[in-house]
């Protein structure tokens, strides 16, 4: 019976093979085309993800292994908990997420996991709702690069985030009776000392001296960006070598009715396939169609938020090596999407009239990420990504300190009525 149930299945094992043979064929015959979306893909790899993930992936292994993750986790146990039902390092995980992008989340979702910082459910929970698009992306790409409207970055900005909190209090019922009993350990009093006691007990575990966390953090950064490159690259050629030979218009059908279904414009159908497989080229497809702004911006609200076929692969290479399912990933992904259109209606008329006129220095040109990476655009942009891990980290702080104080007034309340 073990036997049998090692076996591959059959159908899926010949489906899977006669479509990859017959993607090579179709490669082959519109070499030119595989060719030319390789050497865009490539492009927007060295020019943008490249140098904006690398600094993030260097540095979150050294915090790693300083223990510094772990001070974190104990500080912020006594928010993450109650709200999303994760440990308190989900805090570094969703700062770090909001500030690189994806798959930043999914990296750092797998090196806890494989450190037993949280379990497999609260690794599930934790990569539903930290999976987020950057905001240089949202900003300078979209906003700018495609539409032409700085303003419009402050809606789709507000509807993305927003709707990244209403998957994190959705998904913290996901199998909420297996996190009962870590709630039980979370107290307040002495908890500087808990954390200091965490730091130098996960810098002891690790053990490595810094010049070696130095280099293997470096080579294996290097290394998931490469990963990241390749998928990056799959997807823009299989997108392409699709759209060549017409096999793209049979998504037409289904995805016309979603779209009336959803009350949005049929000239939206090619944005939305385009969008189902990468996030780029849906966004700019939709940012160009004949349709109504504010149709367009919840169909690219709907794409950021479900991130792409290809930031799927990516996500499910690094988880890999760990026990995490993608199949609640899947379901929040597409709950995301859900919310972050309903929420781009939501923020639409009011966010446009009071801040329809701003516009970030760094994003104030159309030719940003288009001509080429000028020396000021990835400053900015580093920028504006640690100034949001500030403003993050800030406000759970804030949180922190919020609960911390209600439940001290909460057991003194309890003290004094039972005396």
């Amino acid at each position: 019976m073990d036997e049998n149930e090692k076996q591959p299945n059959r159908t899926a094992t010949m489906i899977t093979g006669f479509t990859m043979l017959l993607l090579t064929i179709m490669l082959i015959v519109f070499s030119e085309h595989g060719y030319h979306a390789t050497v865009g893909a490539l492009k927007l790899f060295f020019e943008v993800v490249f140098p904006s993930l690398l600094p993030f992936f260097i540095l979150s292994d050294v915090l790693l292994s300083t223990g510094m993750v772990h001070y974190l986790g104990v500080w912020f146990e006594p928010l993450m908990r109650p709200i999303f039902n994760v440990p308190g390092v989900g805090s570094f995980v969703f700062s770090m997420g909001l500030a690189a992008g994806y798959p930043m989340d999914a990296v750092l979702t797998a090196k806890f996991r494989k450190q037993d910082l949280c379990t497999k459910t609260e690794g599930e929970r934790l990569l539903a709702f930290s999976n987020s698009a950057d905001p240089l992306f949202i900003f300078g790409a979209v906003a700018v690069g495609m539409f032409g409207m700085p303003g419009l970055g402050a809606v789709l900005a507000l509807a993305h985030y927003a709707s990244v909190l209403m998957v994190g209090l959705t998904f913290r019922f996901y199998k909420r009776r297996e996190g009962e009993k870590a709630k039980e350990g979370v107290v307040v009093r002495g908890i500087h000392h808990r954390a200091v006691d965490a730091m130098m007990r996960g810098r002891a575990e690790d053990g490595r001296a810094m010049g070696k966390v130095l280099n293997e953090a470096i080579s294996d950064s290097v290394s998931t960006l490469f990963m990241i490159m390749s998928f990056m690259v799959l997807f823009a050629v299989l997108i392409r070598v699709l759209s060549a030979t017409g096999l793209m218009n049979v998504l037409e059908v289904p995805f016309g009715a979603l779209l009336r279904l959803a009350g949005l414009s049929p000239h939206l159908v090619n944005a939305a396939i385009q969008g189902l497989f990468e996030i780029d080229l849906g966004s700019a497809a939709a940012a160009h169609a004949s349709a109504p702004l504010l149709q367009k911006l919840v169909l690219v609200s709907g794409i950021i938020a479900w991130s792409g076929l290809s930031v799927h692969g990516q996500v499910a290479s690094v988880l890999a090596d760990t026990d995490i399912s993608m199949k609640p990933y899947f379901a929040a992904r597409a709950l995301h999407a859900v919310y972050a259109g309903i929420m781009t209606v939501v923020f639409y008329r009011p966010v446009e009239a009071a801040f329809g006129g701003l516009a970030l220095p760094a994003f104030s040109s159309r030719d940003f990420l288009v001509q080429g990476p000028p020396g000021g655009m990835i400053l900015d942009g580093l920028h504006m990504a640690i100034i949001l891990v500030g403003l993050s980290l800030a406000s759970l702080v804030g949180g922190a300190v919020v609960v911390g104080v209600v439940r001290e007034i909460r057991r003194g309340i309890l003290n004094l009525r039972y005396r």
